[in-house]
């Protein structure tokens, strides 16, 4: 039996594969970038207001910091108490054409020993948790230089 592949988040990412990406929204009065997607106004003050429309963001970026978590956050994030925690690395990175710097957790076997500050990452499809019926989909960031 398959499982169902559903976004953790709906709309807030879009694709497979290469056209796999992040959705923001983008004022169409001041052009300030909104992730997480804002739809009810622009939250930048010094703008007179504008429409918010869906903007798809860039696909690569650069670290702009980084480090791992080894301990179990509490709920509502999934994990299964019964086994052991898997630490997993999270990389805060800069988006230069929206001017935004997005968190994310690094793909599966990247830790920070393999990251620098300013190393260029790209947007690839993740996994943030599997049961029996539904695999939980999100983003993960790749460095470059990893080939799937």
């Amino acid at each position: 039996m398959s499982r169902t592949r559903t976004p953790a988040v709906s709309g807030w990412f879009t694709g497979e594969g290469e056209t796999f990406g992040l959705l923001g929204t983008r004022c169409s009065s001041c052009a300030a970038v909104f992730f997480p997607r804002e739809d009810t106004h622009c939250r930048n003050p010094g703008c007179p207001g504008g429409d918010l429309v869906e903007a798809p963001l860039s696909r690569r970026g650069r670290i702009w910091s980084y480090t791992d978590s080894r301990y179990r956050p509490p709920s509502p994030y999934v994990s299964d108490p019964e086994l052991p925690w898997e630490p997993y690395t999270l990389i805060a990175v800069e988006l230069e054409s929206e001017r935004i710097v997005l968190l994310g957790q690094a793909v599966p076997g990247v830790t920070v020993a393999d990251l620098a500050v300013g190393m260029e990452v790209e947007i690839v499809p993740g996994v943030l948790h599997e049961d029996a019926e539904t695999t939980w989909t999100t983003w993960n960031w790749r460095p470059t230089e990893v080939q799937a």
